[in-house]
């Protein structure tokens, strides 16, 4: 029975786990995109198109799973939910993507990234506006929810504003990224102009995971929505690329180069498994929970664009992570106290206990009748004999 206890605490552990598992998954796997596509935009890729081809990636490798996988789970379509995946299709694929690479690349990655750390904010804010999430402020798993989410934010604008002396990162020398080779009012421009579109993004991702968790509701096949996700935002990114990159055709063509691997890494695992990952966590840990871990993704930015891009990493930034990574710890923690495990868990081993011993016991009765019948038999043939 130890051994049965044993399982079944390991299986719940698991079962646990696994959230914080996929969106720490999910966070890595955006990193590398922003440093990625930081790099191809550096090489003049197009950001609208790269939007397009992204998703038409993503749809290529996850349609195919979702005709298949889905078959049995997923509903009819409806004029509502139609309307809802449109709506889903234009906020993250179309606003906040293309809003987000824009405002990359007036600044940095470390930057983009950094700034996209006031989306746990923003998400909470709306959760509680649209009572997805419930604030009981006399508790203390709430408190820490808010008090985490001020942090989250505080730390984003520490890192935006204060910046220190450059840091040397694994003894290299922080060397000047080709786009702050400006005068100070210049660079200031830029970050006003990234500021602002990025934070816009963040509104519209933020609507994008709200909304994508009340269409779960109803449509929920995660695979099917990912892939109508896909397919609508690369339709409806296209519009926008055409009239954006109008007299500039030479953007659509793409060799065996950075362009292209930026567009097959984003389109596979940000676009593809990031939408359908995330879709699986929204439905039992809600939307603040997913966003909650979105300042890991700007640590590993800070790392990866400091060796990679060669950007620079400043102290204000690094004192800013750290500000960030309290407040996440403290929202995860209070989410953590909100969560209630599934009902269809299975029956702990001590209510398991009488339900065996009875089975034994009437097993033991079988076998105690049977051989009474057989010696019954054996007298009598030995009577008649």
């Amino acid at each position: 029975m130890e051994s049965s206890s044993h399982h079944y605490k390991k299986q719940n552990w698991y079962e646990r786990s696994k959230p914080f598992i996929v969106v720490t998954f999910l966070q890595f796997g955006f990193a590398g995109m922003d440093v990625l596509s930081k790099a191809a935009m550096n090489k003049g890729m197009s950001n609208y198109v790269l939007v397009v081809y992204r998703h038409i990636v993503a749809f290529i490798v996850i349609a195919p799973f979702a005709v298949f996988l889905d078959k049995k789970v997923r509903p009819r379509m409806t004029f509502s939910i139609f309307i809802k995946i449109v709506a889903l299709s234009i906020l993250e694929p179309v606003f906040d993507q293309n809003l987000y690479f824009l405002g990359m690349k007036y600044t940095t990655a470390t930057f983009a990234a950094a700034m996209a750390n006031m989306l746990p904010a923003i998400t909470f804010l709306m959760a509680c506006i649209l009572r997805l999430e419930k604030i009981k402020i006399k508790t203390i798993r709430s408190m820490a929810k808010v008090v985490g989410t001020l942090a989250t934010l505080s730390g984003a604008m520490v890192m935006t504003l204060l910046k220190g002396p450059i840091l040397e990162l694994f003894g290299r020398h922080g060397s000047h990224n080709h786009n702050l080779q400006h005068n100070g009012d210049e660079i200031t421009q830029h970050a006003i102009k990234g500021f602002v579109m990025i934070t816009i993004g963040c509104f519209s991702w933020a609507c994008f995971v709200i909304l994508q968790t009340i269409t779960l509701e109803a449509y929920p096949a995660e695979l099917s929505l990912t892939a109508w996700i896909c397919i609508l935002g690369a339709a409806e990114g296209a519009a926008v690329a055409m009239i954006m990159e109008r007299g500039n055709p030479s953007v659509w063509y793409l060799k065996w180069d950075m362009k292209l691997l930026a567009v097959v890494y984003s389109g596979i695992v940000c676009s593809g498994l990031a939408y359908y990952m995330q879709g699986l966590v929204l439905k039992t840990r809600g939307p603040v929970f997913v966003t909650a871990f979105n300042p890991l993704c700007m640590v590993i930015v800070a790392i990866m664009g400091s060796l990679i891009l060669a950007e620079q990493l400043f102290l204000g930034r690094l004192i800013g992570a750290i500000i960030i990574v309290l407040g996440l710890y403290l929202v995860v923690w209070g989410k953590s106290k909100d969560y209630t495990p599934p009902s269809n868990e299975p029956v702990l081993p001590d209510k398991q206990i009488p339900e065996e011993a009875n089975t034994k016991k009437e097993h033991c009765d079988h076998k105690l009748t049977a051989i009474s019948n057989l010696r019954a038999g054996i007298t009598t043939l030995e009577e008649q004999a």
